[in-house]
């Protein structure tokens, strides 16, 4: 639920990423990479969710700027997660994009043991993101614009 512009918001940021893969080479060093698609978003995606994402890469973006090993990783998504909480106000459990965030940051801690392979282990984080999104279902919304409507509505 929402104000009914989430999927128009969506499509336009991964056009305007498409776009931008289209017509320059992206970054190879991932701090720079989430700082220049923080940027393209906060420019091109539009509404509160361009400024959220925003907000969550450029935090991430820190943690990587001299490590690329998985615990980095599993930094990165700590800080993007904590800065969201710090201006959007939202918390895990309030059926906000933070309930998926949240679970793929636990699922790269859970796994950054030594001698983890950083791809498998971000493959089962996504995979955990999606299962946390269809868990969103069942929730009551306690933050963003499903929160202004009734659940019986949604």
């Amino acid at each position: 639920a929402g104000d009914g512009d989430c999927g128009h918001t969506h499509a336009r940021a991964a056009r305007a990423i498409q776009e931008w893969v289209r017509t320059r080479p992206p970054p190879a060093a991932p701090a720079q990479l989430l700082s220049a698609l923080a940027d393209l978003l906060l420019e091109k995606m539009g509404g509160s969710s361009g400024v959220l994402y925003g907000l969550f890469l450029t935090a991430a973006a820190r943690p990587l700027l001299n490590r690329n090993d998985l615990p980095a990783w599993a930094d990165a998504m700590d800080a993007g997660i904590e800065a969201m909480q710090r201006y959007g106000g939202a918390a895990p459990g309030d059926r906000t994009m933070l309930d998926s965030l949240c679970a793929a940051a636990q699922a790269l801690h859970a796994l950054r043991g030594p001698g983890a392979n950083l791809l498998p282990v971000l493959a089962t984080a996504v995979q955990s993101a999606e299962a946390a999104a269809e868990a969103t279902r069942q929730m009551e919304a306690g933050a963003g614009r499903a929160s202004y409507i009734s659940s019986a509505q949604l």
